[in-house]
């Protein structure tokens, strides 16, 4: 059978492999901390599930693809509580079927393959999503490597203009996963007056914008009004519903009717549902702010034992996730296998590409009790 190219291309998803160690490791009786994938295991707030036990009707249609206007305006209201911007639920706002169908779809929307001005930029180490993407929709893909040195920023000065002018999509992701970075709005601002300069798009990925310990992170929707700017979010992280699968697009009103066109062609809108518990999710901070905090109280339990043993902590400044030097000379992947027989699993940065190598990734999904096991474990083998 003929299968895709792109497909071919792509091999296994990096965390596959993972699940396939762990259900080895499970079924030898091992006893798994799992702080590989980032996939909360909080419990979603009461109000937000009592919301969906409300909604399920008798009989319930197709969503629109244009979504429940109270959500659009739900999550409208929340942008302009949290960044202080302007946004028309009609014409500006989208829901989305969680955040990572959304991204992986933006090339198909965006990209003309029979174009000169088909590039997408995206960085690494980072989310393979928008190069898959990308790579289907028949689009070239470039990436930019993110260095400590630079605060794990692209560096916007090393892309020469000939390149800006094939670009049709910049992606970037702040806060960054893996390496917990934040974006300053300097850095937004740039990128996006570049993006009006040589006439394509920021796709700002902002799934981690609400999970942050010191300062709330900026979002790009702060600098639309100097370029061509596309958020998307999701309240996977922060209202810990993964499964709901619900997050939204915001930007202009042309990008906005492109994705309300193409979204029935592909069935990418929430149920109703799940719709109605995010009205309630997006409308309310307290239980982020619970969130927020449990975090903050593993991320204290692991970060002694940590630096006490001279595994220095890079980035890491927000989002659920440490962002870790591979001590001694192993290699990322040697590393996380030799915490693997130990119970402990991490994510080895190169499975987040080549500028990964020499950094692991522990996700603070684990619970607080499993984190004191843990820290106890790293303080005997590291």
């Amino acid at each position: 059978m003929n299968l895709s190219p792109a497909l071919r291309a792509t091999g296994t998803y990096p965390f596959v492999k993972l699940e396939r160690a762990k259900r080895r490791l499970a079924a030898q009786g091992v006893d798994l901390i799992d702080f590989g994938k980032g996939d909360p295991m909080e419990a979603t707030d009461p109000a937000i599930r009592q919301a969906l036990v409300d909604a399920l009707e008798e009989r319930l249609g197709y969503p629109l693809a244009e979504g429940l206007p109270e959500l659009r305006a739900a999550v409208a209201q929340w942008c302009g509580r949290r960044f202080g911007v302007e946004l028309s639920p009609e014409e500006e706002i989208v829901p989305t079927y969680g955040s990572k169908e959304a991204i992986f779809l933006l090339a198909q929307v965006v990209i003309d393959r029979d174009s000169d001005k088909r590039l997408v930029l995206t960085t690494e180490p980072g989310y393979p999503v928008p190069d898959r993407g990308a790579a289907f929709a028949g689009a070239d893909v470039e990436q930019l490597p993110l260095s400590e040195r630079n605060g794990f920023l692209p560096d916007l000065d090393a892309v020469g203009d000939d390149t800006w002018e094939r670009v049709a999509i910049v992606w970037i992701n702040y806060p960054n996963n893996p390496t917990g970075a934040v974006a300053p709005l300097d850095f937004l601002a740039r990128l996006a007056q570049r993006s009006r300069e040589h006439d394509f798009l920021v796709a700002a990925d902002e799934a981690y914008t609400e999970l942050w310990f010191d300062e709330p992170p900026h979002s790009a929707l702060e600098v639309r009004e100097h370029g061509n700017v596309a958020a998307f979010n999701t309240l996977s992280k922060r209202s810990s519903m993964t499964g709901y699968r619900s997050g939204f697009v915001a930007a202009d009103a042309e990008l906005i009717d492109a994705l309300k066109q193409f979204g029935p062609s592909v069935g990418t809108a929430p149920q109703e549902f799940v719709q109605r518990a995010s009205i309630v999710a997006w409308g309310d901070e307290t239980h982020v702010e619970r969130v927020r905090d449990i975090y903050r109280r593993k991320r204290d339990v692991l970060l002694p034992v940590l630096q006490s043993k001279g595994i220095r902590v890079a980035g890491s400044v927000a989002t659920m996730y440490l962002w870790l030097e591979v001590p001694g000379d192993e290699s990322s992947e040697e590393f996380a296998a030799r915490l693997l027989e130990r119970g402990l699993i991490v994510s080895p940065g190169s499975f987040f590409g080549p500028a990964g190598e020499g950094y692991w990734r522990m996700a603070l999904v684990a619970t607080e009790e499993e984190c004191r096991r843990a820290a106890a474990i790293l303080e005997e083998i590291l």
